[in-house]
């Protein structure tokens, strides 16, 4: 039987020939997940024998991470904001930039009474569950035109126990909205153009749902209609937090009307790229 110090070498070998970035971590962390232990198991006992069923478990997760299917597609799930969240196909997978819309929400709503807010496009439930998590005397109506993706952000509220404050509804942008009125909006639009993503990683362009990335057209059109349409379902001096692509930051703050909004910042994210749109309606 092969102990996990030669498993794991013959793993990263398997791992870097297919294109995988950071091979040896990421085969710690597959065998890591197999086993149901932690990596700090893997170097304490790295002449433990696999069993022939743990081999061949091994092997089936190695086969499809070496296919580029993502590691969170094998898994099921995603760290974000310090939470776990359950993740499928039929969802985006969280990403650290993301974190910027939880962080800047979180700061708005908490100098506020019972806050209500909205998330455009809800997918997997991250934003709308953390900052929910975070902020006890919240509320929120999630939307998505998924209703694959709504069964995924329901049993992620379940999971963080925040389902009875978040309700969520099938819908195109706002379409189901009559007259709501929120403190905040949120939203991770698809703005990829669909020209790029020929160019994304194979674990991104194969495997991601096609609609959670792009608009099929140049990018803007949903950021277009959120920005349009936002102002109808805020307060007065509500907000609007949304994530953009890296080189849409000026277009985007094209779209806004001074008459309508007091102020629009574009917040970088940790690498300095233009990410998220702060503006707050008059």
């Amino acid at each position: 039987m092969p102990n996990i110090s030669e498993i794991l070498k013959n793993a990263t070998e398997i791992l870097q020939s297919s294109g995988i970035a950071e091979a040896r971590r990421e085969a710690n962390s597959l065998l890591a997940f197999t086993l149901k232990k932690d990596r700090t198991f893997l170097i304490a006992h790295n002449d433990y024998e696999l069993s022939d069923a743990e081999e061949r478990a091994f092997l089936a997760v190695l086969t499809r991470r070496a296919g580029r299917e993502p590691f969170q597609h094998i898994t099921g799930t995603q760290e974000f904001y310090g939470l776990d969240f359950i993740i499928t196909p039929d969802v985006l997978i969280p990403r650290p930039e993301t974190e910027l819309i939880v962080e800047n929400a979180i700061e708005i709503l908490k100098k506020l009474e019972n806050p209500r807010f909205c998330e455009v496009g809800v997918g997997s439930g991250c934003l709308s569950v953390a900052i929910l998590y975070h902020v006890e005397t919240a509320s929120a109506i999630g939307l998505d035109i998924s209703e694959k993706a709504l069964a995924i952000a329901g049993l992620n509220a379940g999971k963080h126990r925040v389902s009875q404050r978040l309700e969520l509804k099938t819908s195109d942008v706002f379409a189901v909205l009559k007259n709501a009125e929120f403190d905040l909006i949120v939203s991770n639009p698809p703005y990829i153009p669909r020209g790029d993503i020929e160019n994304l990683q194979a674990e991104v362009r194969q495997f991601e749902p096609l609609t959670a990335l792009t608009d099929g057209k140049n990018g803007l059109s949903i950021i277009e209609k959120i920005v349009a349409n936002a102002p109808r379902f805020l307060r007065p001096h509500g907000f609007l937090l949304m994530e953009i692509g890296f080189d849409q930051a000026t277009t985007v703050e094209q779209m806004f009307d001074s008459k309508i909004w007091q102020k629009i910042e574009i917040l970088p994210d940790l690498q300095g790229i233009p990410r998220t749109v702060k503006a707050q309606k008059r």
